[in-house]
């Protein structure tokens, strides 16, 4: 099976070091003029941030589109830009690239969201994915006026689904439930084609609502041997639905000619965090209600500040290291490319066929990929570029 690979839009800044921290985690230090933290302890060009403007991402988005990437996820939260309004400028600055836009539910109207995504495939022509994010952290969701308990909040998604699906088919779909009680949603047009769902989630309220509502199911990158018993429970759930799922995996990357040359990489990046950074990070991430985030910080819970980068190793060519001071997906492939395609053919040897990725600078890293690793799997026979959908008429023509 040909493996499926995205990229990452930095729609929270973007940088040499570690910036745009995600999943909750606020940007470090005291906010400057261009909107981005100010750290001190870190000196020339990787002192530098660059802000989440329309033209640079549009440069990494027209960059990945040239590399072969299928798509680039936008991530959602207070510490980034709108993924929905962001994506939607981007789809006027390429042609093929589709957009896997991360969104709450229950923030918004379900019926609005049918809506909206009907709306942007049109205008997209067929370009979106949807990547359901449930939210686990508690002081997040109340910042949005949130304020349900961890699993009452997974249950609301599933409603939220069944309601967007229903809205999807074209005919009036009513529904009651705790949560939701909407009479005849539909939208104006079914989406064409309907947009994949994507969606992740790690505890026992978690799995029933993937196993009924979504097409993929994601896993942040841990060793392959706990994404065998993940995939393992939810093909188990999905099958118990008549259903049978897709996985796809969100890992950090950092490629390069020599493994040599891959590990300085990694160890810039780790001797570019203050200890204090390290610790403040730990301390929000602690109070997170997600299993996964949970899962994510045990893989570097050994680590001591000061130590090297290779001691976050955690399994051959996977570093723990980006997750000290980042959210979500902690963990990165790192190694020369040959390295790095393994490890890849590794966990899609366990059913993973879509790698969600990303790397600091996210413009650089991600043709280090492109002209490193993605050869090297085509060579293998692992990879093609996409060609799910035709070239697009350029803008203007």
């Amino acid at each position: 099976m040909t493996l499926k690979f995205h990229w990452f839009l930095p729609t929270s800044g973007d940088g040499r070091a570690i910036m745009g921290r995600g999943h909750s985690l606020p940007l470090v230090g005291p906010v400057s003029g261009n909107g981005h933290g100010a750290r001190a302890h870190i000196s020339g060009a990787a002192a530098q941030a660059r802000p989440p403007d329309i033209e640079y991402l549009a440069q990494v988005a027209r960059s990945a589109e040239q590399l072969g990437f299928t798509g680039v996820l936008t991530p959602t939260g207070t510490w980034c830009e709108d993924a929905w309004l962001t994506t939607a400028a981007l789809t006027r600055e390429t042609e093929r690239l589709k957009f896997l836009v991360a969104f709450r539910p229950g923030l918004i109207s379900p019926t609005l969201a049918a809506q909206m995504a009907a709306t942007y495939q049109r205008l997209s022509r067929g370009r979106l994915l949807l990547n359901v994010v449930t939210g686990g952290q508690a002081d997040e969701q109340r910042r949005f006026g949130d304020h349900l308990s961890h699993d009452e909040r997974y249950a609301r998604t599933g409603e939220f689904l069944a309601i967007v699906r229903g809205a999807w088919s074209g005919q009036p779909f009513d529904f009651t439930g705790q949560h939701y009680q909407v009479t005849g949603a539909t939208v104006m047009r079914p989406p064409d084609p309907v947009p994949g769902v994507y969606f992740g989630g790690s505890s026992p309220a978690a799995g029933p609502v993937a196993a009924r509502f979504v097409d993929t199911y994601l896993t942040w990158g841990e060793p392959p041997g706990q994404v065998a018993e993940k995939l393992a429970w939810m093909r188990g759930l999905a099958e118990a639905e008549g259903r049978t799922l897709r996985f796809g995996i969100r890992l950090h990357v950092i490629t390069r000619d020599t493994e040599a040359e891959a590990w300085t990489e990694a160890s810039r990046l780790l001797d570019y965090l203050d200890p204090g950074e390290i610790e403040q990070a730990q301390k929000v991430l602690g109070a997170s209600e997600s299993v996964g985030q949970d899962r994510m910080r045990a893989l570097h819970a050994s680590y001591r500040s000061g130590g090297s980068a290779q001691e976050l190793e955690i399994y051959p060519n996977l570093w723990a290291g980006i997750g000290l001071v980042r959210g979500g997906a902690g963990t990165a492939l790192v190694g020369r490319h040959e390295q790095v395609a393994d490890l890849i053919e590794e966990y899609a040897s366990l059913g993973i066929t879509e790698f969600i990725l990303s790397g600091y600078p996210h413009l650089e890293e991600a043709y280090w990929f492109g002209e490193g690793v993605l050869p090297e799997l085509r060579r293998r026979g692992a990879f093609s570029p996409d060609h799910d959908a035709a070239p697009l008429a350029t803008v203007g023509a």
